[in-house]
């Protein structure tokens, strides 16, 4: 989803004097580089270079290169492979910045290299392919682009590790490039970037050499650079006689330089000279078989632990796989703590000490009692490391899956457990369409309730089309016979005691897949740039569909446009009272200037910036930074100031409204030369009460490393976050794990995506541990009553320290537990007082007694932190999130003072 991966490497400790014969070897190998490449010319290639849509801007500087080095070579169309002999019978072969490769092209890969072949690859190899290609390209590759740097870097050689056939000769010099993951132990780092840490900036197996920037791009190196690494790269492989064919592959390559085709030289020179928009151009063909940006960025934080393997684990993955055992160990514990909260059954032992099983060394005893799973558990997470460091890498992973399945097991579903939280749900489309009447989607809104869900994001504006019939719209969902779905959802939901926040797509204007469901063809644009063209933005291509997606997106920058939007959104707010609007799509469609691909270039947005800057942004490119950046920020304030004036329209209309985003988690510098998206202005201005992060992941490793960094942050203001979670894909119990971590972090709730994945056993468990004993009106909701929420929260985490300290009294003397509820008792006074009648006086005290009660509270807890740091840190969290709900709260005192009535009356 969108950034931000963390990098260590196992580095090989191995260190080469650099005596006579190392220079005589570097000075062979040089000689030999020269040998193969230029007297050698007239043999037959050794070489083949694979073309493809995802490098044909790249090819006029990639072909360059290659005739500057004076290497003979064959060029192989990637559409025409479809097993392993379409790879050609040469040693050797090339593919730089490809992309997107299929499964068949992927596994024929895999057995062309089997059969001697060697690989060397240049940028974010297979990035858009699906996960099982991704995966496959890691072992054949050695590594995986992890992510882009933000600016041009120096290359330089390792500190730990010589390798003898990289010369100096102009192989070292500044690249905008990105940081490669090695992925085996196989895989060596040849090359690394001077920034923090030294990441890897070129890997190399026996037979692969992964370069880490777009290789024949003036944007992102030298010619010189490119040419010296590939002539090095190249040596490597074909040293000596060593020219061998590849047996099986196809020979029919000409011995010359291929050419490009005149079609493919006149794409490389596409660039509109005129103001004029370019003509619009759609894909007319069948949508690409490709995931939507999200779906990628799921896949990315994948975080497989594979049964059975026993490749080997380094350190840093050790260390992860140890920390994540100990961690689930903990949300177990602080879920069974909350449960029993919940129960009210505070005279209960918090915990039973069961005896150390024992583990022998190839499995591990099946066992039902929570205790003895605990127990087990942690003997596994200790005994980890030393598992790893004797090599017993596949029961290593054997042990850590099967600890983790039990652990799962152990979560109280059963037993309601949630707090006082926004559970909130994306209502979509299909699911409204599917149930085509007010009856049946009664059935839909009484099973959400059943699940204690409080918050509906309901699928309102969806590729160009309302889901009611519209004054300002061009078009009603034609999936839609008869009724208003709108108008019944929000009587169900107020029936039910939930709220019902109207989701918009935003700058998203259609969508080729909805087309299909409908039999139109696939190139329209949606009933709004269909009936308004001039709204419509292009990429650098002239295209409103950039390659690879499925969507075409309006200009920001039309002021026609901005105001047909706050015509809508207005018409939304006013006919029907729903209780909130999300922004979805409140950015650009993904793009990759490093590698040649932007959008943006819609007419009003041309015009304008050609006004202030007296420069087509269509004649402009990444390497002039400062114009490049003035078009960046430009694009951004686009975005920025629509959020802003729908803030300002939802205010006028109507105080209470609250304003959501769906956004994505990618890193801020990253995702704004991407997307043009920058929520962290948005909340620190005020403008958004939500911001709701697409930290879409499969695993809860995964799903934490892309939440925390946000949820952590101090750049949001006031405004509250909280974090959406994926159900597709993911099994109940790992679900529930999502759900669990996002209860002990400091955040006021979750988003769940989508209705249509709430299956059977999802509901029974959602039922089981938050679904609502009363009516969920008696339950605060954070974004409504911050300061009741912080009430509620807060007489939760008494009663869990009132359960631990019972246990473990002996641990902590009778004066510190005095002490400790004497400061407590203040505490639930100050928010008591603050919840029953509002003021800026109260909030100050109230402010003031939780962060003396923080800071004694680390004093407090300090033998607890050595027994059980997960739950400390936990509680610490929920007390930041009562700090959190008392800075909303201020803005909405400052804000809205007619919330002071809303806030007692509720």
């Amino acid at each position: 989803m969108k950034n931000h991966k963390k990098i260590n490497q196992d580095h090989h400790r191995l260190q080469i004097k650099k005596t006579g014969f190392f220079i005589f070897t570097l000075q062979l190998v040089i000689f030999n580089c020269v040998d193969i490449l230029t007297a050698k010319a007239v043999e037959k290639p050794v070489l083949s270079v694979v073309q493809s849509p995802d490098n044909t801007q790249h090819w006029a500087g990639i072909t360059k290169r290659l005739q500057n080095i004076g290497v003979e070579y064959c060029v192989i169309p990637l559409a025409s492979v479809s097993n392993a002999a379409d790879w050609g019978d040469r040693r050797v072969l090339f593919l730089p910045n490809i992309e997107t490769l299929t499964p068949t092209q992927a596994i024929a890969l895999e057995e062309w290299k089997s059969k001697g072949g060697n690989i060397i690859a240049s940028g974010p190899v297979g990035s858009l392919s699906a996960p099982g290609v991704r995966q496959l390209l890691k072992t054949l590759l050695g590594g995986y682009w992890g992510f882009s740097l933000k600016d041009k870097q120096e290359i330089k050689p390792p500190e730990t590790l010589s390798h003898s056939w990289v010369n100096n000769g102009g192989i070292f010099g500044n690249v905008h490039g990105g940081v490669l993951i090695p992925s085996s132990g196989a895989s060596q780092t040849v090359a690394v970037w001077n920034s923090r840490e030294n990441p890897a900036a070129v890997v190399s197996t026996e037979r692969a050499t992964f370069l880490g920037w777009r290789w024949g791009t003036d944007a992102a190196s030298t010619a010189e650079l490119d040419s010296s690494w590939l002539k090095a790269a190249v040596t490597r492989y074909v040293s000596g006689n060593n020219t061998k064919k590849i047996t099986g592959g196809a020979a029919n390559c000409a011995t010359s330089v291929a050419t490009v085709s005149e079609e493919q030289k006149r794409t490389n020179n596409i660039a509109p000279q005129t103001i004029t928009p370019p003509k619009p151009v759609l894909p007319v063909t069948k949508p690409p078989a490709t995931e939507e940006a999200i779906d990628q960025l799921e896949q990315q934080v994948h975080w497989d632990v594979a049964p059975h393997s026993n490749a080997p684990i380094g350190s840093s993955e050790a260390i992860a796989l140890q920390q994540e055992l100990e961690n689930l160990i903990g949300r177990v514990e602080s879920a069974h703590l909350a449960a029993m909260v919940n129960d009210g059954n505070s005279n209960n032992s918090l915990s039973v000490k069961a005896e150390t099983p024992r583990i022998t060394s190839t499995s591990l005893t099946p066992i039902a009692n929570k205790e003895q799973v605990l127990a087990q558990a942690r003997v596994v997470a200790k005994n980890l490391p030393q598992l790893i460091a004797n090599k017993n890498y596949a029961l290593a992973r054997q042990q850590w899956l099967v600890t983790r399945t039990n652990l799962w097991k152990q979560f109280p579903t059963d037993r309601r457990l949630a707090p006082a939280e926004i559970r909130s749900v994306w209502l979509d489309r299909g699911t409204i369409v599917r149930a085509g009447s007010e009856q049946e989607l009664a059935k839909i809104f009484d099973r959400l309730a059943q699940a204690g869900i409080n918050t509906i994001f309901f699928e309102t504006v969806n590729a160009g089309y309302t889901i009611y019939p519209s004054k300002v719209a061009p078009q009603q969902n034609p999936l839609i016979r008869g009724w208003d779905p709108l108008a019944s959802g929000v009587k169900l939901a107020h029936e039910r005691g939930m709220e019902l926040h109207a989701w918009v797509w935003t700058f998203a204007a259609g969508n080729q897949r909805h087309n299909e469901l409908l039999n139109i063809p696939t190139n329209y644009p949606g009933p709004v740039l269909a009936a308004n063209p001039d709204w419509a933005n292009y990429d650098h291509q002239g295209q409103m569909i950039p390659l690879g997606q499925t969507k075409p997106f309006f200009d920001p920058a039309n002021p026609e446009l901005r105001q047909y939007l706050l015509k809508l959104y207005e018409e939304i707010i006013t006919k029907y009272k729903v209780d909130g609007l999300q922004l979805d799509y409140i950015r650009y469609p993904f793009q990759d200037p490093a590698a040649g691909r932007s959008y943006g270039y819609g007419k009003a947005a041309r015009t304008q910036f050609q006004q202030l800057t007296g420069v087509d942004p269509m004649k402009i490119s990444p390497s002039q930074t400062q114009l490049w950046q003035q078009w960046t920020t430009f694009r951004t304030q686009q975005v920025d100031s629509f959020v802003a004036q729908v803030s300002q329209m939802l205010r006028q209309q109507h105080r209470n409204l609250i304003l959501s985003v769906a956004v994505f988690p990618l890193p801020e510098y990253e995702r704004v030369q991407k997307i043009q998206q920058h929520w962290e202005i948005w909340a620190r201005q005020g403008n958004v009460d939500l911001i709701i992060p697409m930290t879409y992941a499969q695993d809860t490793v995964r799903f934490q490393t892309l939440a925390k960094p946000w949820i952590t942050s101090t750049q949001l203001g006031s405004t509250l976050l909280i974090p959406g979670i994926r159900l597709l894909s993911l099994p109940t119990l790992g679900a529930f794990d999502q759900l669990q971590l996002v209860r002990d972090l400091p955040v006021s709730g979750y988003a769940l995506f989508a209705a249509e994945n709430l299956n059977n056993e999802l509901h029974k468990l959602f039922s089981n541990t938050q679904g609502k004993q009363q009516s969920a009106i008696s339950e605060p909701l954070p974004h409504r009553e911050p300061f009741q929420s912080a009430v509620t929260r807060y007489l939760s985490l008494k009663r869990e320290w009132q359960l631990v300290l019972q246990d473990e009294k002996q641990q902590i003397t009778n004066k510190s537990i005095s002490d400790f509820y004497s400061q407590a008792e203040l505490l639930q006074n100050a928010l008591n007082q603050l919840a029953t009648a509002p003021s800026a006086s109260k909030l100050v005290t109230a402010k003031a007694n939780l962060t003396r009660f923080q800071s004694l509270f680390r004093v407090w807890m300090r033998q607890q932190q050595m027994e059980n740091s997960y739950q400390v840190r936990a509680w610490e969290n929920r007390l930041a999130i009562i700090g959190r709900l008392l800075h909303y709260g201020e803005r909405q005192l400052d804000s809205h003072p007619n919330r002071r009535a809303n806030m007692v009356s509720r």
